[in-house]
């Protein structure tokens, strides 16, 4: 996209095109499926059904025309009909009329038939196409996902899908046998009227083809900068309503205003532009077939005038250059379709062909977790070049134990859970899983052996019951509420008037922070893995529900293999291991009381953190007593046991205890 600002790399990639002639190529596939004889057939029965609506859009003209030349001929007497007659018109002419009747509507029969034919066939190739891309964007690496703008991404396949509906129904349908109907109409032309007239209808039709396709050229850069603004756009509006919050503790929503109105500013430029030159287009299309009927109708009337041709031959000329407007007006708006859908999906199809940076090897193998011993050997890894993460680390987390890695901010704790998952690749040295290195087995038996809960919790807009069974969709009931239970939410969703139907919100936001992490501990539990990496797990917990939560995870982690992120060094106190990080590299490690012992960098940060605690607790001691104060107080104030409590105080209250 044209951004005012510096693009990251997906922004860059959105802004990148396939050309045209390969996502053409790329998109047949999915129209003659191999293998899928059902959506074959009805392709060919969409094409015949096709064809036969274009012979009888040319046999109606010659009925319309043989109808008027009998009813002239018996005005004139030079004909007179015979015989029986209908509404006291000869039978020939009625028979005629209803021929062109029944001709028009078999015309619209055909043409819904392919419709309904070929819909299926569309619609699959839709679904499959849109199948593709969802799956490629869960293939492709963090790094990725870290740098999209999910409005605009979301935008680009809506509009790349939109684009395949509309090729496969306007070009595979439309493009090829309306030129093959311009071939029959020249011949019938030709047939009944000379090849002077197929000349001017030959001149006509290129001018106006030639015409369309230039205008169209000149509109796609428009069409493109249009959706590139409409991208933008899309992209700051679900960027600012998914930062809600945000936005209102700074007080922001006019700056916010302003950058959307600004995108739609742009996206208002771009559509008035193209409707402009839409105009234009029509109207050019217009003069060019009208100066080609007149000719031809001129034509006509000068041979019917000499006796050449008849009144009848009058009419038809005209009924096939009515007719031919169809198609030709048609084939300009095909080819319209056709490019503007190849715009929208240049850039879907340059986002499928965006690589994974993180692949399994052809031959990688299912991990086999016998014990879950972890280790990281000389491990060193760099988002970026020249600002390496790691350095140099290595680290053992033997079969049923805890490690728990520490550290200042930005000293690499979470990179290490990243790697462990494979988000991804080390630079150097190599991670194990009971001797097997993690870059030789495949990511989904990697994954599957190791339960995550991660410091910030973001739950899909369903159901509780829902972002729990997330650990193991084939769960039982009985199971789901087994891990709430040891998660300690149990009480938590029993209380709601929905229960574990009850609707969490976008990314989890009608939950607490303490909720979120809960439900996000039941549905590691649920899943039950070998290995449990634990990053910050307790982070939005109270000192109370801390405890009963630290209490759970130690009998989750029993017998499990346990990797822990930590900030506050009084949850890891018991692990078995303490490994302390420092600007990537590890510069301590051993038990709580051996650290200590110590007097280093975690004897420091123990140090620091127990004055925080401290303070705390101070302040939570006042509050309690100011808060007894106040009810002393107003009991000795008022003398009545009937006295009204505090709404506004008793709302905080309840809020205090349910955080």
């Amino acid at each position: 996209m044209r951004d005012r600002l510096p693009q990251s790399t997906s922004d860059t990639l959105l802004s990148g095109r396939a050309s045209q002639a390969s996502v053409l190529q790329e998109l047949l596939p999915y129209v003659w499926q191999q293998g899928r004889r059902d959506l074959q057939a009805r392709v060919v029965l969409a094409f015949v059904a096709l064809v036969l609506a274009k012979v009888v859009t040319l046999a109606v003209p010659i009925a319309y025309k043989n109808a008027v030349d009998y009813l002239t001929g018996a005005e004139q007497g030079a004909g007179a009909a015979a015989g029986t007659s209908v509404l006291g018109i000869a039978i020939v002419p009625v028979m005629l009329i209803v021929a062109y009747g029944v001709g028009r509507v078999l015309m619209v029969l055909f043409a819904q038939l392919r419709d309904v034919i070929f819909t299926v066939v569309t619609q699959n190739a839709v679904r499959q196409l849109a199948n593709r891309t969802f799956r490629h964007l869960h293939s492709l690496s963090l790094k990725f996902h870290l740098e999209r703008r999910t409005g605009g991404l979301n935008r680009v396949i809506e509009r790349g899908v939109n684009g395949v509906d509309t090729i496969l129904r306007m070009a595979i349908l439309n493009m090829i046998p309306t030129a093959v109907e311009l071939v029959m109409i020249a011949g019938l032309v030709a047939w009944y009227f000379g090849w002077v007239y197929v000349a001017v209808l030959f001149v006509m039709v290129v001018a106006y083809v030639w015409f369309t396709f230039f205008a169209t050229e000149k509109r796609l850069a428009i069409r493109r900068d249009m959706n590139e603004s409409d991208t933008e756009a899309n992209s700051k509006a679900v960027d600012s309503l998914l930062n809600f919050e945000t936005v209102k503790y700074f007080g922001n929503e006019d700056l916010e205003a302003r950058r959307f109105d600004a995108s739609m500013a742009r996206y208002e430029k771009a559509a008035v532009r193209t409707y402009t030159t839409l105009g234009f287009l029509n109207s050019g299309q217009a003069i060019i077939f009208s100066t080609g009927m007149v000719v031809c109708m001129l034509l006509a009337a000068r041979d019917v005038s000499q006796g050449i041709l008849t009144v009848g031959d009058f009419v038809m000329i005209n009924a096939i250059l009515i007719q031919l407007f169809m198609p030709l007006n048609f084939m300009g708006m095909v080819y319209r379709e056709i490019k503007q859908g190849l715009v929208d999906m240049e850039t879907m199809f340059a986002l499928l062909k965006e690589p994974a940076e993180i692949v399994d090897h052809p031959d990688a193998q299912p991990l086999r977790v016998d014990n879950g011993a972890i280790a990281f050997k000389n491990v060193s890894f760099a988002y970026e070049p020249g600002r390496p993460i790691l350095k140099d680390i290595s680290f053992e987390v033997p079969p049923g134990k805890m490690v728990a890695i520490v550290g200042p901010s930005g000293a690499g704790k979470s990179t290490i859970s990243r790697i462990l998952f494979r988000f991804y690749e080390v630079n150097q040295g190599a991670v194990t899983i009971d001797g097997q290195n993690i870059q030789d087995v495949t990511q989904r038996s990697l994954r599957a052996a190791i339960g995550m809960v991660p410091q910030d919790t973001v739950l899909f807009n369903d159901t509780i019951e829902y972002n729990i069974r997330y650990g193991r969709p084939d769960a039982t009931e009985a199971e789901v509420h087994e891990a709430a239970r040891l998660a300690q939410i149990d009480g938590f969703i029993l209380a709601l008037p929905q229960g574990y139907d009850s609707l969490v919100g976008e990314r989890g936001l009608k939950l607490s922070g303490g909720e979120k992490q809960r439900v996000a501990i039941a549905r590691t539990i649920l899943k039950a893995p070998p290995i449990l990496m634990l990053d910050e797990a307790t982070s939005a917990l109270d000192s109370h529900t801390e405890k009963e939560i630290q209490d759970a995870l130690e009998q989750v982690a029993r017998d499990r293999t346990s990797l822990v992120i930590a900030h506050r060094l009084s949850t890891v106190i018991h692990a078995d291991n303490i490994i302390v990080l420092e600007q990537g590299r590890i510069v301590e490690q051993g038990r709580h009381a051996d650290l200590l012992a110590k007097d280093g960098l975690y004897a420091s940060l123990w140090a620091r953190q127990r004055e925080a605690d401290e303070a705390r607790e101070i302040l939570a001691h006042a509050r309690e007593a100011e808060d007894a104060e106040e009810q002393h107080e107003g009991r000795s104030g008022a003398g009545s046991p009937e006295e009204p409590v505090d709404g506004d105080r008793l709302e905080e209250d309840e809020m205090l205890a349910s955080s």
